[in-house]
């Protein structure tokens, strides 16, 4: 049983609904989208709740969804045409969810779609949870808004202000929220790693030398969305470096994005796979050597606990969300965000030392088994549980009564069907 019910009566149970707002719940890949389908994935199994899913929506998306996805009008983002602004809640989509009658509104992101939600949530007294997934403030200074900060900054404490629970994937998100985001509850949440597909045993020497890459010279990995934010210009910086003072540096870059034929120009002797996914991404993770992470943007760092579970040696950026997982000197070599010079020597001290760099690898590994995903996505079940024992007389949408109790208790799992549906086409 993963939590006690939420009633003490006896009449028969009906599943917890649910109904998550998101900015981009499979349209593009990411961590926080990986994040969310996991979660909804989790509570329709091991709970048999009723997950209906708003969010923009494309022809083309990256994956399927979990859970019952609305489409909800969007448009596409100027010069990032790979992501797109939903538009805020239409007299359509409020009707869906009127008859929905979630007892439970979860925001992942605080666009138009979450601040319509949210206030549509309150008029209705329905308990709100939020989570965080993206730093957005951090991205403006790479597209020359910085001035814009203080304004973004603000307005989003006033929307976690708003929410009665939010859940930070770090304590230094967790700390400033809990100073700015007074009197909503904060929480964490972290992320987690599937070690069934995330391993050593994946290292493939065949793999490698498929890609031209030598045996006897350690790799060096970029993994993620290829976009500025991501620091693509302080990695090539100290790839630059590296080569100028120690020789050749074997480079593998996984991943895709719009930035990519900007990356490549920057790197022209590295070896792009472009997108993976699957065994294909966990085989050539794997049979890299050192994670070179430089972005200090990151909220957690799915992909720095994917590459420690992989065995690789980490090398990032000293930023507080990258110290809650990684510890300088013991799991990993942590350098100042835009300092490709001591990025260059970490990486240089890997690679001419052996044993050090088994050392790192196997410390990283050991962190990682520290992270997974049932027991992190319980804890936001619990977090949900929390919120609706803190309003046992929510009226509107959700009722949560004796004679209408809330099963909040194990379930059978989903099918595959009930987990993968798509109700409504691209808006």
């Amino acid at each position: 049983m993963i939590m006690n019910n939420l009633s003490q009566a006896h009449d028969p149970q009906r599943p917890l609904r649910l109904a998550l707002f998101s900015g981009n719940y499979n349209y593009t890949l990411d961590g926080a989208n990986k994040s969310l389908n996991r979660l909804v994935t989790h509570l329709q199994r091991t709970l048999g709740a009723e997950v209906r899913v708003y969010s923009p929506t494309t022809l083309t998306p990256a994956f399927a969804p979990a859970g019952e996805l609305i489409s909800v009008p969007s448009f596409a983002i100027p010069t990032r045409p790979d992501y797109r602004v939903a538009l805020g809640i239409t007299p359509a989509v409020r009707r869906d969810l009127m008859a929905f009658r979630p007892d439970l509104i979860h925001l992942s992101a605080p666009d138009l779609l979450g601040s319509a939600a949210l206030k549509l949530a309150r008029s209705l007294d329905v308990p709100i949870v939020a989570s965080v997934h993206t730093l957005f403030d951090t991205y403006l200074d790479y597209y020359a808004l910085g001035w814009l900060s203080g304004f973004v900054r603000n307005r989003l404490w006033a929307f976690y202000r708003g929410c009665d629970y939010v859940m930070a994937p770090t304590n230094a998100i967790a700390d400033e929220l809990r100073i700015k985001a007074l009197p909503a509850r904060v929480r964490i949440w972290a992320r987690g790693v599937d070690p069934d597909l995330f391993n050593q045993q994946r290292r493939s020497a065949e793999w490698r030398a498929q890609q031209g890459l030598r045996a006897d010279l350690p790799v060096v990995v970029f993994m993620g969305r290829i976009v500025m934010e991501k620091g693509l210009a302080v990695f090539a910086d100290t790839v630059r470096r590296f080569e100028r003072k120690h020789g050749p540096m074997q480079v593998l870059v996984i991943g895709d994005g719009p930035a990519r034929g900007a990356f490549e120009g920057m790197l022209p002797n590295a070896i792009f796979t472009g997108f993976l996914s699957g065994d294909a991404l966990a085989t050539a993770l794997a049979s890299g050597d050192i994670f070179f992470n430089p972005s200090s943007t990151e909220t957690f760092g799915n992909v720095n606990l994917e590459a420690m579970a992989s065995g690789l040696a980490m090398v990032c950026s000293d930023a507080p969300n990258t110290r809650a997982l990684l510890r300088d000197g013991e799991s990993a070599i942590l350098c100042p965000p835009t300092d490709g010079a001591q990025f260059c020597e970490a990486i240089a001290s890997l690679i001419d030392d052996p044993a050090l760099l088994a050392k790192m690898q196997a410390a990283a590994f050991e962190r990682s088994m520290d992270y997974r995903w049932p027991e992190v996505l319980d804890a936001v079940v619990e977090v949900y549980k929390e919120a609706l024992a803190s309003r046992p007389s929510a009226k509107g949408l959700g009722v949560t009564t004796s004679a209408d109790p809330i099963n909040m208790t194990a379930a059978p799992p989903a099918s595959d069907s009930e987990a993968e549906r798509v109700v409504a086409p691209a808006l």
